[in-house]
């Protein structure tokens, strides 16, 4: 674009080229990446400063487990389908706790499945047609189990203490009592106490690995009402058994010694 004045009148040139030529003109103002290859890069290795015989406060191992966990469950699809094509299973813990002062630890998840199957939209004695769909479901479990701890124990639980005090008080006596007598006992006026609260480390857990063995059934095929292949047949609900295969670390946060 260019501007000319003519006295007092401007006019204005327009460069339509780049309007005949969307196509040049969107590339034009698109991002450009120019990059290359570089040499090897040097590096000198620095010395490390090192404090000796330290205490450290880090994650301690207490112990490593492999849990098995059987699971039977139901599934009952949105619609009726022909077969599963495929099953993508995740494994999510939602609670993984060591009952403190025992061996007992309680495991608490679900299995999040994502299962594929084909559906029928139309159908005659040769050929069986339709839509892919998805369905995703959450199995949850919940079981419990000693652990075997591999030499060291969880730190005992130091308990939260209350303590109540009161100061020695001398009161006067009524006239049924005589003159030089006196009240001798704690102040009923006031209430005295100190309260200790102490911060345990609780046990937790870290997933290693999982494995799933399963078996899933079709427990309601009903043949098709339309004309259809003779052994294409419909359900929509899924008998399922599950095997789980957990490993699992337990650990608390301890003060050791670094020498």
């Amino acid at each position: 674009m260019a501007d000319e004045t003519v006295g007092s009148v401007t006019t204005v040139n327009v460069d339509v080229s780049c309007q005949d030529q969307n196509t040049d003109c969107i590339e034009h103002r698109c991002a450009k990446v120019f990059g290359k290859t570089l040499e090897g890069c040097t590096n000198n290795t620095v010395d490390i400063d090192a404090i000796q015989d330290v205490v450290a406060k880090i994650p301690v191992v207490l112990a490593e487990l492999n849990v098995q966990i059987n699971i039977s469950s139901f599934i009952k699809l949105p619609e009726p389908a022909l077969e599963i094509k495929n099953i993508k299973k995740r494994l999510k813990i939602v609670q993984c706790r060591l009952l403190q002062n025992t061996n007992m630890l309680f495991i608490k998840g679900f299995v999040r499945k994502n299962i594929d199957y084909s559906t029928k939209h139309c159908s005659n004695y040769k050929s069986v047609c339709g839509d892919l769909r998805h369905c995703t479901v959450d199995i949850p479990f919940e079981c419990t189990t000693p652990v075997t701890f591999n030499g060291t124990e969880p730190a005992d639980v130091i308990f939260n203490t209350n303590s109540e005090f009161e100061y020695f008080n001398t009161e006067k006596l009524p006239s049924q009592f005589p003159e030089k007598e006196r009240l001798l006992s704690g102040d009923l006026s006031e209430f005295n106490q100190i309260s200790t609260e102490y911060f345990n480390e609780i046990p937790y857990c870290e997933l290693i690995n999982s494995k799933i063995v399963e078996f899933d059934e079709y427990i309601n095929r009903e043949p098709i009402c339309e004309p259809s292949p003779f052994e294409e047949k419909e359900f929509d609900k899924i008998e399922e058994k599950m095997v789980i295969y957990l490993t699992l670390k337990i650990l608390q946060k301890r003060q050791v010694r670094i020498c």
